[in-house]
């Protein structure tokens, strides 16, 4: 995809700017921010072009991390909380704004080659390290997340399963930093996995692994129980599927059951009854 003009003056900006910088993510988070900002005022219609201008800024840092050899993961977080603060000085950061740019994120990283799996994880940790700031609720944040690391992995044909698992380890560490419920950040990342799985008619049993295993891992990372993170993954996963049919749920329900990655797991499904 090629970059528009905001993109190219976001990357032109980074490229010498992160070579030599202490904090990779502070110093995109700010170059960002403010040529989002300035890129919002100049537009014809903010509304339509919120979208399509984050995207874009998104992109450009990320192919300036790749240009400079520094770590897209790191660039690419600091550039989506600055552009998440960009457009909420200017507007309103809606959920499908949000889920855009975590898609934008996935499909530029995967374009110049980069570890996609680690740059969903520090996508959906700068998402929600920004919502804090714009009044999006954990919820919505988590959501839309899930919904744009699926869309993006699978227009780029990269792995849904591993890009699901590196979304919500991002998910945990993203709500433990602004001390959001971890617990209910996992559930609803795992519901918009799998939801977003069966829009796109990607593996529904694959997908829901890898979230129980980012929920593990991410879990080990913060200090969390894994076993109370990877059954929010597993309850979140078969909720969303009851929601697409009999067939997902049990297609879901096979897959996150027993012991996984050494952590045995407990679906909390509304089926049961006390």
């Amino acid at each position: 995809m090629a970059l528009g003009d905001l993109g190219k003056r976001i990357s032109g900006a980074l490229v010498n700017t992160i070579k030599g910088a202490g904090d990779v993510v502070s110093t995109t988070t700010e170059v960002t921010r403010k040529s989002v900002v300035d890129g919002l005022k100049a537009a014809r219609d903010v509304g339509k072009e919120a979208s399509s201008l984050a995207g874009d800024a998104i992109s450009g840092a990320v192919h300036a991390a790749n240009e400079a050899g520094v770590d897209v993961g790191s660039a690419t977080k600091g550039a989506v909380i600055g552009t998440i603060k960009g457009v909420g000085e200017v507007t309103t950061v809606t959920v499908g704004v949000a889920s855009d740019i975590v898609r934008a994120a996935i499909k530029g990283t995967s374009e110049v080659g980069g570890d996609v799996a680690n740059v969903a994880r520090s996508t959906a940790d700068g998402t929600i390290t920004a919502t804090k700031s714009i009044g999006l609720s954990l919820e919505d944040a988590t959501f839309s997340v899930a919904k744009g690391a699926i869309k993006g992995a699978k227009e780029t044909g990269v792995s849904l399963a591993s890009v699901a698992k590196g979304t919500v380890e991002g998910a945990i560490s993203g709500a433990k930093g602004i001390s959001g419920d971890v617990i209910e950040a996992t559930r609803s990342t795992s519901r918009g996995l799998i939801k977003a799985t069966a829009e796109v008619g990607g593996n529904l049993a694959e997908v829901a692994r890898g979230a129980v295993e980012g929920a593990i891992d991410g879990a080990k990372s913060i200090g969390l129980k894994a076993e109370d993170a990877a059954s929010a993954a597993a309850t979140g996963a078969v909720e969303a599927a009851g929601e697409i049919g009999e067939s997902a749920v049990n297609t879901v329900t096979e897959a996150v059951s027993g012991t996984i990655s050494g952590v045995k797991v407990v679906i909390q499904t509304p089926f049961k009854k006390d």
